[in-house]
């Protein structure tokens, strides 16, 4: 078991193009608590697009698919340190908030000439020779994915909770020789989400039911200064192995182990299908890339859908998945789940393990 004084996730909402979440008058109320009793949580953010790439941080401030992993590994590490309440934000109108040339000018974050599908395309194929597969094998298991992908994302149809359609035939030409556009990330959505973390004192002390626990949280880097010329030390994924430990070793589990005896969820960061083979591999889930076809007939990969159909509001998709996580946690019988960030062209890792703690 992870320490049962572990940070804990109190309240959490996305609203999707401009659709209230109803969870968003429970957060509310859970900060009007914490305000009557004179606490002001320290607010986390994830920048938006609109913050150039290159531009400095600011303090309390993340950037990269990454960050809301990074933001949640900082609010951890501050309430340990005696933060009492921490707020992780994130507002991204990637939809209606720039016109198409604007989205097109901010996410050129490498150069003019190469678009970040082109220096994934470049990586993956990095990654093909490292495993030994060929394109055809890499494109069928980046099939599979989509697939898997998208039977999640059918139940939230079903269900009514889905807030985008299929895409329609043209999506499922290629855009690059190893990519079609149904296995990138697709931008265009208005997303607005907030998480609310707590000290299980004052969990305790305002009577909220405790809910998840943040039982193992871990972000790693590689330094380079220049993505674009380490992209085969990027593709052995020697940080994404090392998150993956280190945050299961702080929860005190053997996460591979959990999520196949069926004990635990998954959201794999699925921008392109280089990133989840990477994931599945480097936690042991499967010896083999290879191995995944198999695996994905019988196990869910994502809670959301994925970055194509449940969308990828640039910096945020990883806090989008965090707080589908902790409903779905919240809502079913699984005990653990985790949630995988990938910044940049994967120079950055991150690895958040959540666990549905019992109530008070």
């Amino acid at each position: 078991m992870s320490e049962n004084n572990s940070p804990r996730i109190v309240a959490s909402y996305a609203n999707i193009n401009q659709k209230t979440s109803s969870n968003q008058k429970d957060l509310d109320n859970k900060i009007k608590q914490l305000n009557d009793a004179s606490i002001t949580p320290t607010t986390l953010t994830i920048d938006p697009l609109s913050t150039p790439w290159t531009s400095e941080q600011k303090d309390n401030h993340f950037r990269s698919g990454c960050a809301p992993i990074m933001a949640l590994e900082h609010a951890y590490s501050l309430i340990k340190q005696g933060c009492h309440a921490v707020i992780i934000q994130a507002n991204e109108p990637l939809k209606t908030g720039y016109t198409r040339e604007e989205r097109h000018q901010l996410m050129a974050v490498y150069n003019d000439q190469t678009t970040i599908a082109d220096l994934y395309n470049d990586l993956a194929m990095e990654f093909i020779g490292n495993h030994q597969l060929n394109e055809n094998t890499f494109k069928a298991i980046a099939s599979a994915l989509f697939e898997n992908y998208q039977a999640t994302y059918q139940q939230h149809i079903d269900n009514q909770q889905a807030h985008f359609s299929l895409p329609s035939d043209q999506w499922f030409s290629h855009v690059t020789p190893l990519f079609r556009g149904v296995d990138c990330a697709n931008p265009l959505i208005d997303f607005e989400g907030k998480m609310l973390i707590c000290s299980k004192e004052i969990v305790e002390q305002l009577g909220i039911e405790s809910t998840i626990e943040i039982a193992g949280v871990n972000c790693q880097q590689i330094a380079t200064e220049n993505e674009v010329k380490d992209l085969k030390t990027i593709c052995q994924y020697n940080h994404l192995s090392t998150a993956i430990e280190q945050a299961s070793d702080q929860a005190k589990i053997n996460f591979s182990q959990q999520f196949l005896q069926g004990n635990a969820l998954l959201e794999v960061y699925t921008c392109y299908p280089i990133v989840p083979m990477a994931f599945l591999q480097s936690s042991g889930i499967i010896n083999s890339i290879t191995e995944i076809p198999p695996l994905l007939s019988d196990y869910s990969v994502t809670v959301t859908g994925g970055m194509n159909l449940a969308r990828a509001p640039w910096n945020a998709p990883s806090l989008n998945a965090l707080i589908t996580m902790t409903e779905k946690l919240l809502a079913g019988d699984k005990e653990y789940g985790l949630v995988h960030g990938n910044g940049g062209l994967g120079y950055r890792q991150g690895v958040a393990i959540l666990k549905k703690s019992e109530l008070l």
